[in-house]
């Protein structure tokens, strides 16, 4: 049986580096587009430069690129939307990476080739090209997660994940619209409840071009806010 694949893509101001990626991930959506219903979904999450406008443009002669535009919420927010967009189309897989080129196209297909024996598959960031405070911030997260769920996580916000669709519908309506994490609570729905999950090794590049919006004291303040959802969280399970 055919299995289709929706690639969920949240972009902000990143003017600079779509048509980059998009050629870059546009052809892994090609290559798995068994029945013609696999797409590449690049949510613009509102942004002030021509982002959107360059995504129209290069869906012109890609008909499997789906350009959003949604008003800016923030990365979290944009991810649900790209979610819940992939769901409602009925796709079997969605897998969600960046928009800022910092992930390889050419890891895919180690996730891809071994969905059958998983619900579920996240990247782990062994070499991060970010810098050592996103990537203290990110063991600061897992520690975090550990003391409220009691799960261990070695990576559990990276943008390179694929899960089924199933998987995706059983968890996203645990969570709000403009929920901060979501993948962070994702891959800890997953590990809590003993899903066929599995963290792979994968490659983290610096930002190939433009400016990261979403800083270290920005992080920090995400940090801080998630505290009260995370009681929440794990009080409901």
């Amino acid at each position: 049986m055919s299995e289709s694949l929706h690639i969920v893509m949240p972009a902000y101001n990143e003017s600079e580096n779509i048509a980059r990626t998009v050629s870059d991930w546009y052809p892994v959506v090609e290559r798995h587009d068994e029945d013609g219903s696999s797409r590449l979904v690049v949510v613009n999450d509102g942004s002030t430069d021509d982002t959107y406008e360059r995504l129209l443009e290069l869906a012109k002669d890609r008909p499997l690129l789906e350009p959003l535009d949604k008003p800016n919420g923030g990365h979290g927010p944009a991810l649900i939307y790209g979610y819940k967009h992939a769901l409602g189309s009925g796709v079997d897989w969605v897998f969600q990476t960046d928009s800022d080129g910092q992930t390889d196209p050419a890891e895919f297909d180690v996730m891809w080739d071994a969905r059958g024996s998983y619900d579920a598959q996240f990247g782990n960031r062994t070499e991060r090209g970010d810098g050592k405070d996103r990537a203290f911030v990110e063991r600061t997260l897992c520690r975090i997660l550990r003391h409220y769920f009691g799960v261990s996580i070695p990576d559990a916000n990276a943008p390179f994940r694929l899960m089924s669709a199933a998987y995706l519908a059983e968890y996203l309506p645990k969570l709000p619209d403009d929920y901060n994490l979501p993948n962070a609570m994702l891959s800890t729905y997953g590990v809590y409840y003993g899903r066929k999950v599995r963290f792979v090794p994968v490659s983290f590049k610096p930002r190939q071009a433009g400016t990261n919006t979403i800083n270290v004291k920005r992080i920090a303040k995400i940090g801080v806010e998630a505290l009260a959802d995370f009681r929440r969280f794990a009080k409901a399970m």
